[in-house]
């Protein structure tokens, strides 16, 4: 993922479980939010090209379907300071 930022990505899911993905996707954080709202309000799902799931070490493409996202949330960094959900 060297041409484009790494960023945390976390969806929080209705059921309250969490699925964390590094994508390298986007610019910046403000790039990435756009396109999850974007596809969020389009009712859509997001297509990730450059994603890891869970930290494993492979770069694969990515769906994801946001129909049962209740919120997510996009840090450079994956820690508590990175914020809490709304």
């Amino acid at each position: 993922m060297p041409e484009n930022v790494a960023l945390i990505i976390r969806f929080h899911l209705i059921g309250g479980e969490d699925v964390s993905l590094m994508s390298g996707d986007f610019d910046g954080e403000a790039e990435a939010v756009a396109a999850i709202a974007r596809a969020m309000d389009e009712r859509r799902s997001l297509v990730l090209m450059r994603a890891r799931y869970d930290r494993e070490t492979d770069v694969n493409g990515v769906v994801i379907n946001l129909a049962n996202v209740v919120s997510a949330r996009v840090s450079k960094t994956d820690s508590a300071e990175a914020g809490q959900y709304l």
